[in-house]
């Protein structure tokens, strides 16, 4: 054995001689903090977003349409909502999936911009896994849920 000097930042980590393991692992273990989970990969070893990272964000309203002007004002929010990227699920049900809480947090401050002066909205955040538990049925057939829109990486 020779008397080498290592240079300082070479050798084993505290982590190495405590015995325990690096903090980056491929699955989360029961307890952990969802917030921390790790990117997860397909069946074909594509990167997939953690399901409590993603979320969708619900707009449910009840707007009065018993003139003219407030059938435009309705129309508006409803093409307001359409051009944020909300999709119909149900009349006056519109969702969207955002790929994180922050942008989620964006899409709410502009749809509470547009907010019509008459009628009742409301504005709703599940995660990603909440909204897969959604049971969907047209007649007594179930159908699966709307999977969430194709994330591109752009580097």
């Amino acid at each position: 054995m020779t008397n080498e000097r290592r240079p300082s930042g070479i050798g084993p980590g505290k982590a190495q001689r405590s015995g325990r393991a690096s903090r980056a692992r491929a699955r989360p273990r029961e307890g952990d903090d969802p917030d921390d989970a790790p990117l997860y990969t397909d069946d074909d070893n594509r990167p997939v977003l953690s399901g409590y990272r993603s979320m969708w964000l619900f707009a449910m309203f009840d707007l009065p349409v018993t003139n003219k002007v407030l059938r435009k004002r309705y129309a508006r929010f409803r093409r307001d909502l359409l051009g944020e990227g909300f999709t119909m699920l149900q009349y006056s049900v519109y969702a969207r999936h955002c790929p994180s809480e922050e942008s989620a947090a964006t899409i709410r401050a502009r749809v509470r911009s547009r907010l019509p002066d008459e009628g009742q909205v409301r504005v709703m955040g599940v995660t990603d896994r909440q909204f897969g538990k959604m049971e969907v049925y047209f007649g007594k057939s179930r159908r699966r849920t709307e999977p969430p829109p194709v994330q591109f990486m752009l580097f």
